[in-house]
Parts: C-alpha cells; sequence; structure tokens
C-alpha cells in the first residue's frame, strides 16, 4: 500500500497578509506610469497654481462695490489711530487683530477697493503655493500640481482672494499650519510643534471660530495616527488657544457674538454646496472625486478629516447656537482639492486636463457673477454713482435709523465713494457724519427745522424696501409724506434708493 501524497502548502508570509494596495499610494507611485523624481518638475507644481491663482484674483478684483463688512474694514483702515481703539471695541472685537493688520497694509497701499482687497489676493496666491506644496510632500509632484490648480479654479477662491475680510488670511494661515503638522507628528521635535502653534495662535487672532473647527480635525488625525504625540499636540494647541480664549472673554464683556449664523435648516444645508465651491455642480463633481480618493490611507486620511471633520463639528454646535454659515468651511476647500486631484492623478494626462478644464468651464458664469457690480451682494458703488450723476447743489440724505444692524451701510458707502465736497447733506444728522464704527452720528430731534430749505432729498434704505418712506421714524415719515413726492425709485442689489421733491418745486 502506497502512502497518500503529501500536500505541501505555502507558507504565508507578510507579503500575502498585507492590505492590499491597489493605487501603490505607499510608494507614491502614480498609477498610470511611475512617477519621475521630484528634481525634474522643479518649482512647477507650486509655481503655477500660484500664477493661476494671482491672476485670476487680480483680474476684476476692483469692479464690484465694498459690501457692509469690507466698508467696516475700510472704515477702520482710514479712521485716525487714536479711534483705533473706541472702534475695535464698537466693533467685533474677534475681527480687530485682521483690522490692525489692514491698517498697517493700508499705511503702504492706500485704501482704494483694489489696494484694500490686494492682502486677500496675496493670501490667496501664496495660499495655492502651500496647497501643491503640502500635496506634492504628500503625495508626487503631479499630485500637487493638479491640487494647487483645481483649489485656484474654483469660484470661491477668486471670491474671497477679491474681498477684503480675513477669510482669505484665514484660509492662507490653515494651510500652513496643517503643512506645519505634518512634519511635527512625522519627526517630532519641539521647534516644530513650536512653529505649529505659532501658525494655530495667529489663526485663532484672525478667526477664533475657524480656528477651533481645524483643531478638531487636527486632533482627530493625531489621536487616530500618532496617539503617542497626543500629549505633544495637546499642549502647542492649548497655548496656541490662549491669546484667542482672550478675544473672546472681551467680547462677552461687551456683548459682542462671537459669530453670527443662523440655525442649519434644510435650505442652508442645501445651499452650503453652492456657497462653498461657488456652484452646486461643482460642488458633486468634488464630492465625486473625493469618492475616488480612496483607499484610505494615511496621507489622504489626512485630507479626508480635514474636510469631513470641521463641517461635521460646526453642524453639531450650530444644534445649540445659531452659528452655521458655510464661509466658517472655508478652511475646507484644500483638502477638498487635494482629494479631487489625488483621484485625478489616477487618470492620465489628457483625461485629468480635460477634468481641469470641464471644473474651469463650470465655474465660468460663477467667475463673471463674483466680477459684477453687485458681486458682493451690495452694490455700493452703483448705488453711490447714481447720485453723483443725478444730485444737484443742496440736495440732502437720508438714511434710516431702523433697517436693522446695516443701517449704517449707505452712510459709509457715500463716506466712501464720494468726495467730502460732492456728497448730499446728511440733514437728520447732527455734528460728524460717523459716530464711532459703526453707531451713526445722533439724530436731528426738531425734523421741520433740519428740513429746512432743503428742496430735494436722497432716501437710502437697506434691502429692498417697497415704500421707501415707511419706517424712517415717526417724526420724519410724517413730514417727508406731506412735504415731499416720490420722483423716482431705484433698487441696486442691497438697497433702496429714492429721490423725493418738495411739492413746490419741479424736478
Amino acid at each position: 500500500m502506497m502512502d497518500a501524497e503529501t500536500l505541501v502548502l505555502p507558507r504565508l508570509g507578510s507579503a500575502e497578509t498585507r492590505v492590499e494596495d491597489p493605487w501603490g499610494e505607499d510608494s507614491g507611485a502614480d498609477p498610470a506610469r511611475p512617477a519621475p523624481p521630484a528634481g525634474r518638475w522643479g518649482p512647477t507644481p507650486w509655481l503655477l497654481p500660484a500664477l493661476l491663482m494671482g491672476v485670476l484674483g487680480v483680474l476684476g478684483a476692483g469692479g464690484p462695490g465694498l459690501r457692509a463688512e469690507e466698508l467696516a474694514t475700510w472704515e477702520r483702515a482710514a479712521s485716525p489711530w487714536r479711534d483705533t481703539w473706541p472702534g475695535l471695541r464698537a466693533d467685533d472685537v474677534t475681527v480687530g487683530p485682521y483690522h490692525l493688520l489692514v491698517r498697517g497694509w493700508a499705511a503702504l497701499f492706500g485704501t482704494s477697493d483694489l489696494a484694500l482687497r490686494g492682502l486677500s489676493v496675496l493670501a490667496m496666491t501664496v495660499a495655492a503655493a502651500l496647497v501643491a506644496a503640502l500635496a506634492v510632500r504628500m503625495f508626487t509632484p503631479r499630485t500637487g500640481l493638479l491640487a494647487g490648480l483645481l483649489f485656484a479654479l474654483l469660484p470661491t477662491s477668486t471670491r474671497y482672494a477679491q474681498e477684503a475680510q480675513p477669510y482669505a488670511v484665514t484660509l492662507l494661515l490653515a494651510v500652513l499650519a496643517t503643512s506645519l503638522l505634518v512634519p511635527a507628528v512625522e519627526r517630532p521635535r519641539a521647534r516644530r510643534f513650536a512653529a505649529y502653534g505659532a501658525a494655530m495662535l495667529v489663526l485663532g487672532l484672525c478667526h477664533v471660530v475657524v480656528a477651533v473647527l481645524l483643531l478638531a480635525a487636527h486632533g482627530w488625525l493625531v489621536v487616530a495616527f500618532r496617539r503617542r504625540l497626543a500629549s505633544r499636540w495637546l499642549i502647542a494647541a492649548s497655548v496656541a488657544a490662549l491669546p484667542a480664549a482672550a478675544l473672546l472673554r472681551l467680547a462677552a464683556q461687551h456683548g459682542t457674538p462671537i459669530a453670527e449664523g443662523s440655525r442649519p435648516t434644510l435650505t442652508a444645508l442645501a445651499a452650503t454646496p453652492r456657497e462653498l465651491f461657488g456652484a452646486a455642480a461643482l460642488g458633486a463633481v468634488l464630492l465625486t472625486l473625493a469618492l475616488f480618493s480612496l483607499p484610505l490611507r494615511r496621507s489622504t486620511a489626512l485630507y479626508t478629516t480635514w474636510a469631513v471633520v470641521p463641517p461635521f463639528v460646526l453642524l453639531l454646535v450650530a444644534q445649540a447656537t445659531p452659528i452655521w454659515q458655510p464661509q466658517w468651511l472655508l478652511c475646507t476647500l484644500p483638502a477638498w482639492a487635494t482629494l479631487g486631484a489625488v483621484a485625478l492623478s489616477r487618470t492620465r494626462v489628457p483625461w485629468s486636463a480635460a477634468a481641469l478644464a470641464a471644473i474651469a468651464l463650470i465655474g465660468v458664469p460663477a467667475q463673471v457673477a463674483v466680477r459684477a457690480p453687485d458681486g458682493h451682494q451690495q452694490a455700493t458703488r452703483q448705488l453711490t454713482d447714481i447720485i453723483e450723476r443725478r444730485q444737484q447743489p443742496g440736495d440732502g440724505v437720508v438714511y434710516a435709523p431702523t433697517d436693522g444692524g446695516d443701517a449704517w451701510t449707505g452712510r459709509t458707502a457715500v463716506a466712501h465713494y464720494l468726495p467730502a465736497g460732492d456728497r448730499p447733506t446728511d440733514v437728520l444728522a447732527d455734528g460728524s457724519p460717523h459716530g464711532d464704527g459703526r453707531r451713526a452720528a445722533a439724530g436731528c430731534t426738531d425734523v421741520a427745522r433740519c428740513l429746512v430749505g432743503v428742496r430735494r432729498l436722497w432716501v437710502i434704505r437697506t434691502g429692498t424696501q417697497p415704500d421707501p418712506v415707511h419706517a424712517l421714524g415717526d417724526g420724519a415719515e410724517r413730514l417727508l409724506r406731506t412735504r415731499y413726492r416720490v420722483a423716482q425709485v431705484w433698487r441696486p442689489a442691497g438697497f433702496t434708493l429714492a429721490l423725493l421733491v418738495d411739492e413746490r418745486t419741479e424736478l
């Protein structure tokens, strides 16, 4: 009887048991072809996105009129230094550091619309370069180039590059802090965590809410992948949060809200992709590409955490307080752009180039709209142009004190766009045309006396008002209805402008 043949089973080694990596992410290889050495690329991966972002940021930056928040920035930059502290106390103290930064910028470049927005253009240009550089470090030069170009092509990047608000600077600091976190956790050194903490500290001074959201993402990432470094990260994050905590305490003492927003209703959530990416279709494209950036290796997980955790945390907090604002999530744009680039880098060059062209084409309507006269939602320059072309000597102007928090916007727009000698007289204001910050000067108590000799009167209201005279104040409304007639009404975006003429005169 013969023995049965012995069946030898192959020994399962580590090569067979490790998780499959079909895309070659662990080795940094391009699925289409082996990645060329980084030296061949030189500065191209970050230089091209920076140039594109700079061109798109400057193109048409001076066209849209300054909206309310930008006018507040101009008011701070143009006010005398002695009014700095009272102005910061009257304003939202959490944006005070940014206003101080703009004051220094304006001292060098002036306070024109283009000059004020130049700081944001510069910040977004540097941010595009950093987005590409970080993606090169985490993936390949080709992925970095695609990430930077995707980021620059998003209409939202252009939108906030052309706004005199802290969003662009905040986004730059968010990318910088994340770029500094990567070497800190890969090769832990005290100086690396100190650099990361310094970047987060400045970010917290520029925007408290964004800093908190980004810290949540960074904390999740450290705990998930570098748990042994959690204590070092916590120390750096805690020290970085101290100045922001001081600002929050100061805001609470003055009754200033930390951040104005709304409840996350279904309507608000549905509008978030359009607000965040510039077009709802672009949001769908980037979300689809992000899904194809899987599997979740550590490099991709960094960006997935960066993109997902801040919206989730903001949504949770907004359940307790009305703080939901898509602008707070702008810090996630670099993550979404890079996740899209990871997916595109897995295709051949012609396909990825075609995808970039398609994304640019989808964003064209939004790019055009953001450069329109009302591209920032309030056509302040168009408002003052109408007055400048049609006003006559002796004209007066009335600003409604009952139009809510933005009632001062019309007065500030006129002060910004019309020279002092070419403005209608603010007939119902006693003393200076401005108070401290956003508070208007004291109103006239004897309306009939203040309107003596005024034959033509401009009425500037915030928002769309069917009746431009309604709710101007009991005394003013009653007198205007009996003495004046409405000759013409204009409704530039965000305003209602009416010309009233004394019944005893001709237009």
